[in-house]
């Protein structure tokens, strides 16, 4: 079998962000080489008598995302380039950002995130694949019908997790919902699961249509429930019209750190009073920048939860 292997050229302060946004597209189980020292216990933990020989870190770092279709190339090799072309947009330092495709043979365990994905859950909800069976356990909890490879991601991330977890929170059956950079929907659909009224969800990528049409219909989201708008609404008048202002109980954003700030005051105009703001997708060390753009922006900080070395902020407005 033959794979392609798209390799990135970016900076070690990039990884997390850089492997956060290609998820978003359909990448996962990155391949990280870069030359950052190994820690004590991460030597030890190794099963060789000799360990390898470490290099000066000069801050450089290869992402390697290997793919089977390939008659999808180029499709591929665009999606990454404006996804990185987006990055640097918000003034993130990506480094050099180049992409570098070959070809490579039959590595059979790159394709384990697929073979062997299962399904999970997140507190009462259960993430299932379409070729598992619901055990009598699970049947109380709330159900989300998600394959692996579909664009956006499958919800197992940590960012998204902490999200679905603040939802459950807040969401009630008078629920008006704004979902910016709704991905494949995951997190609009799962608020329409727990009784929201109305959910709307903005993207920038024209991709995201047809991944939310095919996470409602698997998961028997009615059409008046959920619809989303193409836009960037930090910069789009016609978008922020679309949308509405002061009509949202709860805006949910899982996206990054460097895009909350300047989202951040945006959303007040479009929020009610009282009203919900839930942040994640936001690396450990970031959010204190995002709770002074909040409270900067009028938002009183509720909470900061973490998962790994990601963090979920969560505010209302004054």
């Amino acid at each position: 079998m033959k794979w392609l292997r798209f390799r990135i050229k970016t900076t070690v302060d990039a990884e997390d962000i850089v492997i956060s946004t290609l998820y978003d597209i359909g990448l996962e189980g990155a391949q990280i080489e870069d030359n950052v020292p190994l820690t004590a216990l991460e030597k030890e933990q190794m099963f060789v008598d000799i360990p390898p020989v470490e290099k000066e870190d000069d801050g450089t770092a290869y992402l390697s995302f290997f793919v089977e279709e390939l008659d999808r190339k180029d499709e591929i090799l665009s999606d990454i380039k404006r996804e990185l072309d987006e990055l640097r947009e918000f003034n993130i330092d990506i480094g050099e950002g180049t992409v570098t495709v070959t070809e490579t043979e039959d590595i059979d365990w790159i394709n384990n995130w697929k073979k062997y994905f299962h399904q999970f859950t997140v507190d009462d909800v259960l993430v299932i694949p379409s070729w598992e069976k619901i055990s009598e356990d699970d049947k109380s909890k709330y159900v989300l019908h998600i394959d692996p490879g579909t664009a956006f991601g499958t919800g197992a991330h940590e960012t998204t997790q902490l999200c679905i977890r603040e939802l459950r929170k807040y969401v009630n059956p008078e629920t008006v919902l704004l979902d910016v950079g709704t991905g494949s929907g995951i997190l609009a659909i799962l608020s329409v699961m727990f009784g929201a009224k109305e959910a709307v969800g903005t993207d920038l990528d024209p991709c995201a249509v047809d991944a939310v049409r095919d996470n409602m219909e698997a998961n028997n989201i009615p059409k008046d429930k959920f619809r989303m708008m193409i836009g960037n609404i930090i910069t789009d008048s016609k978008i922020r019209d679309d949308v509405g202002y002061e009509k949202y109980d709860i805006v949910v954003a899982n996206i990054l750190a460097d895009v909350l700030v300047p989202l951040t005051p945006v959303v007040k105009d479009h929020i009610k009073k009282g009203g919900i703001f839930i942040t994640s997708g936001i690396i450990e060390g970031k959010e204190e920048v995002v709770k002074e753009a909040m409270e900067k922006a009028g938002f009183r900080v509720l909470c900061v939860n973490s998962q790994g070395e990601w963090r979920s902020v969560t505010a209302v407005r004054e």
